[in-house]
């Protein structure tokens, strides 16, 4: 279970505590939900524990930006929508429309709960019409991902939960914002933290999208694929951010790397699934080749500011992580399976911060005034 999260002491602290909790809280709750659909009640069981350590973990950094009163009134509010999503997913599995719409006015409760309990946290920097909007956005998405997975669209599933995902991120930001005096808000708001935010936002997401294709390894070929294509979104998208920092051709040069570390995860996962014990040796093996290959790619494009064997060991980690969890859920323990993905999710954090910090000492009159670019999508194709 997640203990007390260490205090913030600065606002980007700040910001990468409500930016990652937020951003998972997204994936969470899809899984959540869509156990309810599948009947899978184990599963059920240990995501409703993880969201339970999550939101304790978001309301201890409210604390930290808004005082202890704050959050404690926050704390029911948030319970309430995890609540309407429960209740919608239970009506969805019951195919039950009243219910349904009951749900949706739970959630639309909710919505306003919160908009008014941000206005007044912080003391009108945001408006509460505005912070209703936002969570209206967000149940709104995951009511149609589920709705969307309940109907076999897999691929309108994966994709909403997805660009949830990255709203709800964003929203992080905006939440650690909004706690702070005006004075502080241009240092907030400067390019090498929005860089470091839009690092994050990505590695978290290929964390977790690669846990969604895995686990989808397990359900079938159309949801397999469906959750498949949003891990090359994501592959595309890191290599456009890489390509506006490093430019194209180093940018290409990091798609093809990438792309084949995922596809030895991959591997590792269908040999998994298929009980294969020397594919699975063999797509070990070819991870420890290509943790190899990235880490010498980050290394050379910052400039020998990241040490090569201890980027080699936080890939190879990361690498763990997904081993160890695909191997958990494919014994159904999914406790564990939730663990080693919430551990990896936040070093895949860790790792985006080593990697800004290195970009940011040797890169400093090239990076994006904005950030990197984070746009993209499609399939991802390794250059060549």
């Amino acid at each position: 279970m997640t203990g007390p999260m260490t205090k913030a002491t600065t606002p980007e602290q700040l910001r990468g505590q409500f930016e990652e909790l937020l951003g998972q809280h997204t994936f969470l709750v899809g899984r959540l939900t869509r156990s309810m659909v599948a009947n899978m009640p184990d599963l059920r069981q240990a995501a409703e524990a993880s969201i339970h350590d999550n939101s304790n973990a978001l309301r201890q950094v409210v604390a930290s930006a808004y005082g202890g009163a704050q959050a404690d009134r926050f704390g029911p509010i948030w319970q309430r929508h995890i609540d309407g999503l429960t209740a919608y997913a239970d009506a969805t599995a019951r195919h039950d429309e009243q219910a349904k719409q009951k749900a949706r006015s739970e959630l639309s409760g909710f919505a306003d709960a919160y908009g008014s309990w941000l206005a007044a946290a912080s003391k009108g920097r945001v408006q509460a019409g505005a912070a209703t909007a936002e969570m209206r956005a967000h149940v709104d998405g995951l009511t149609r991902q589920l709705d969307a997975y309940a109907a076999g669209d897999y691929a309108q599933a994966f994709q909403v939960q997805r660009t949830t995902y990255e709203a709800m991120f964003a929203s992080g930001a905006s939440l650690a914002r909004a706690s702070l005096a005006p004075k502080l808000v241009p240092a907030f708001d400067a390019a090498p933290n929005k860089l470091r935010s839009a690092f994050a936002m990505l590695l978290g997401e290929h964390m977790e999208l690669i846990v969604e294709a895995q686990r989808a390894t397990f359900a079938g070929s159309p949801e397999f694929k469906a959750a498949a294509s949003q891990v090359n979104a994501n592959t595309t998208a890191m290599a456009q951010a890489m390509g506006s920092i490093v430019g194209p051709q180093k940018g290409a040069e990091f798609q093809s790397d990438w792309a084949d570390h995922v596809e030895g995860l991959m591997a590792y996962t269908a040999a998994v699934a298929g009980n294969d014990q020397a594919g699975k040796a063999e797509a070990e093996k070819r991870l420890n080749s290509f943790a190899v290959t990235l880490a010498d790619y980050f290394s050379r494009v910052v400039q020998n500011q990241l040490d090569l064997v201890p980027l080699t060991g936080a890939i190879t980690t990361h690498d763990r992580h997904l081993i160890d969890q695909v191997q958990a859920y494919a014994a159904k323990d999914y406790g564990g399976a939730l663990a080693m993905e919430r551990d990896g999710y936040q070093q895949m954090l860790g790792v985006a911060n080593t990697l800004v910090d290195a970009i940011q000492r040797t890169m400093q009159p090239k990076l994006p005034q904005g950030g990197a670019n984070t746009g993209g999508g499609g399939t991802a194709q390794r250059a060549r």
